[in-house]
């Protein structure tokens, strides 16, 4: 008999978190790799942030928390979500998690049964299936190819919608296609999810302030408020602000479920951390335009990545329209011979061929649920981001 419960054989390791820390392990051993699969910027986090926590450190804010979050901090996403979103909710509406992937965990562990599914348009964030594996649900994966901007369609979220469907998870700026919901597109699946008043609907708009080419940010209860009771809407201050070590993750929802939310917390890691709540705070009220500076830099990037990858032969790179990061095609690329010799059979086969062949890390699409695809972050310097680019279209460039 396996001393291991038969839910975690339900799940996977995060492909990008092993891959992150092959890379290091990598670069540690002295290797000269271009490691292009971050997901998180290259830049410090804004001083005036460190110096609250600075700050909070002095005045001895280091002791527990309300489960919740502090009261300065909740303010802070309270007035957040109200200047930037349109959205009022109450204290008892908002909570703070460990990073927002704790927020999206508690969501679905406090909500998801056996035989309840969650739509989940493809391709998308590496554990939003396995967290709904694990609660017992059926993750209901609804494919959105390049052809359709990466996203998902009015018809097919209605012909995914079925009698036990619990949620619609939606993550605009997506990781990893870059594809973003306007607020007519966020209308189209509104007036779908009318007709369908069992199912809620999660939206990480974690990427929130990465947007390009002038594009204005919407989420779903802000288009749709007749729709705000059944929707959570999840943030953080990790993307935007460049503070994914201090983990912190908010939403704001429903009050039941934000205290059912609550109540999983309070048994498994209790509050986030004192400090970084200060910070987060700091964040939230603190001067803006050093976000949308450093949007403006990831669009460079954004534009001369696309270039150099639509150069090298069998690639195809659609234009992302936030976050930071690029899904290309590699579809282009199989069936070939490697130089050695062996024949990349799928984007698994591809990526590996980069880091053995030109030291080069990317994430095969086959992780993201739609191939054949890979992702490449560009949360990297130029120099970086142009050295790799030309790695890899010497990689292509090689293949027979």
């Amino acid at each position: 008999m396996s001393f291991l419960a038969p839910r975690i054989e339900r799940i996977k390791p995060s492909a990008s978190s092993m891959a992150v820390r092959r890379v290091r392990e990598l670069k540690a051993s002295g290797v000269d790799i271009v490691g292009l699969t971050t997901g998180e910027p290259d830049f410090g986090t804004p001083d005036w942030v460190k110096e609250a926590a600075a700050r909070a450190m002095a005045e001895e804010k280091t002791k527990y928390t309300n489960v919740d979050g502090t009261p300065d901090l909740k303010r802070a996403i309270q007035a957040k979500f109200a200047r930037e979103n349109g959205l009022e909710y109450q204290m008892d509406e908002i909570m703070v998690s460990n990073g927002g992937k704790q927020v999206i965990f508690n969501a679905v562990m406090a909500t998801v049964a056996a035989g309840d599914e969650a739509v989940i348009p493809t391709p998308c964030w590496v554990s939003y299936p396995d967290m709904v594996l694990l609660a017992g649900g059926t993750p209901r994966l609804v494919p959105c190819p390049p052809e359709q901007g990466f996203k998902l369609t009015q018809a097919a979220l209605e012909t995914a919608i079925a009698p036990r469907t619990k949620w619609l998870i939606l993550n605009s700026p997506c990781n990893p296609s870059g594809a973003s919901y306007s607020a007519a597109e966020l209308s189209g699946l509104a007036e779908v999810l009318r007709r369908h008043p069992q199912v809620h609907v999660l939206t990480d708009d974690i990427y929130e302030h990465v947007l390009y080419d002038g594009r204005t940010f919407a989420t779903l209860a802000q288009v749709a408020p007749d729709l705000k009771e059944r929707t959570l809407t999840v943030n953080g201050v990790s993307k935007a602000y460049a503070m994914t070590g201090w983990r912190i993750g908010y939403a704001g929802g429903p009050a039941p479920l934000i205290k059912a939310m609550i109540k999983l917390q309070s048994q498994s890691t209790s509050n986030a951390c004192s400090i970084s709540q200060a910070a987060a705070a700091a964040a939230l009220d603190g001067p803006q335009e050093v976000v949308r500076e450093r949007a403006r830099l990831f669009q460079e990037r954004r534009d001369m990545v696309a270039a150099l990858l639509n150069a090298a032969p069998g690639l195809q790179c659609h234009l992302p329209e936030g976050a930071f990061y690029v899904y290309p095609s590699c579809a282009g690329v199989i069936g070939r011979t490697t130089p050695a010799g062996g024949t990349i059979q799928t984007d698994a086969d591809f990526v590996m061929y980069l880091l053995d062949a030109q030291r080069v890390s990317g994430l095969q699409g086959d992780a993201y649920l739609m191939s054949p695809f890979f992702r490449l972050s560009f949360a990297a310097s130029l120099e970086t981001l142009r050295e790799g680019c030309r790695r890899i279209r010497e990689a292509c460039t090689a293949l027979r």
